[in-house]
């Protein structure tokens, strides 16, 4: 599982980014996957680990969002 920090967060449109520590990118983050994973927002330079999951149109998120 890749392990990022939360770059940018917005709860109240519900959606964000993480950067990969490894430094492969960005991933898109929706608040559906933060409440999936029992977590109320996610916090700027919060350390994660999480899963790469690529939707019907193409498009990768991260889901399954752990603490790291």
């Amino acid at each position: 599982m890749p392990i990022g920090t939360v770059k940018f967060f917005n709860s109240t449109k519900g959606y964000g980014f993480i950067a990969a520590e490894d430094g492969s990118g960005d991933s898109f983050v929706h608040i559906s996957a933060v409440e999936r994973a029992g977590m109320p927002t996610l916090n700027k330079d919060q350390r994660l680990s999480y899963e790469l999951e690529t939707d019907r149109r193409g498009k990768q998120s991260a889901v399954n969002l752990q603490p790291a």
